[in-house]
């Protein structure tokens, strides 16, 4: 099957029943029988069957089913019934089978581990924000709820306030959130120490809109980067990322602005740049891009 990576977008976090459950429906399955024979993890085993058995396009049909969320049109593929991955009939949906089916197919094209509900709370606090890049607003609270009840609020707001600075971009704008609005006064305290720190702390000071710390100069590339990086990571589309940077600024302020880019050390530049370079409407602000890159590959060349 192709991969599809960097393309597939991130998805919502998935419910699914604990796994003695699941292994419970895989036996039930119309064709269980003529394919499992003692196996040890049954679940997985009939993983391996439906992928070796199943054609490309009727397990692309299990993960469209699971990107949509809700049920298809239509009778289902008998082969999907036969194997527990689908039920109903005109509209059919995907099974808790085919969704458990369907997670392992994303995490095989793209790489992406979509959450199952409830179980982020046992990660460190690095995990949790990788984990809830994703998360609609209700499910976010409720799989923050688990994680804090593991912890002491001040003991808490120190780990997540700790792993801002290691973080993807969105991650760390999911921690900036919840610090500031989600983890009471410790979490506010947390990013009070936190903002003096360069670079993350000039991130934290624009995403809540505090006047008492301003970039420094070196700081705003990264700023801006930072930002952008986190639209790309979701999924954004391309004119998002360039607002994101544009801020409403004529052309001429924009290819200025771009410059500054090219002096930042932030992981995601070049790939915020190539944003400009291919999508910006204006040529002038994508020749600025083109020159940053160039000399942003230039610097780097020059460290080593």
């Amino acid at each position: 099957m192709p991969a599809y990576e960097d393309v597939f977008p991130l998805q919502q976090p998935v419910r699914l029943p604990p796994r003695e459950e699941l292994v419970a429906a895989v036996r039930s399955a119309p064709l269980a029988a003529e394919f499992l024979d003692g196996q040890e993890d049954e679940l997985e085993a009939w993983g391996e069957v439906c992928r070796d058995r199943l054609d490309e396009a009727l397990l692309l049909e299990v993960v469209r089913l699971f990107v949509a969320r809700e049920p298809a049109a239509g009778d289902p593929p008998a082969e999907l019934v036969a194997f527990g991955l689908v039920r109903g009939a005109n509209p059919y949906e995907a099974t808790p089978v085919g969704l458990w089916m369907a997670r392992r197919l994303i995490e095989e094209l793209t790489g992406q581990e979509v959450p199952i509900m409830g179980s982020l709370a046992e990660r460190d606090a690095a995990g949790l924000l990788r984990g809830l890049r994703s998360y609609p607003e209700a499910e976010r609270d409720e799989e923050l709820a688990g994680w804090l009840a593991r912890r002491d609020p001040a003991g808490a707001a120190k780990e997540m306030a700790a792993a801002l600075t290691e973080v993807s971009p969105l991650s760390r704008a999911v921690g900036i959130e919840l610090l500031g609005f989600q983890l009471g006064d410790e979490g506010r305290r947390a990013l009070d120490d936190l903002v003096i720190v360069p670079k993350v702390g000039a991130v934290i000071a624009a995403r809540l809109s505090r006047d008492d710390r301003q970039p420094a100069t070196e700081e705003i590339g990264w700023v801006l980067v930072d930002m952008a990086a986190a639209l790309l990571e979701f999924g954004g589309e391309a004119s998002e990322v360039v607002e994101s940077v544009a801020a409403g600024m004529e052309p001429d302020e924009q290819a200025s602005t771009i410059t500054l880019l090219a002096l930042c050390d932030h992981p995601a530049t070049e790939p915020v740049l190539r944003v400009f370079i291919d999508h910006h409407p204006d040529p002038g602000v994508a020749a600025a891009a083109r020159k940053a890159l160039r000399r942003l590959h230039g610097l780097a060349s020059a460290r080593g």
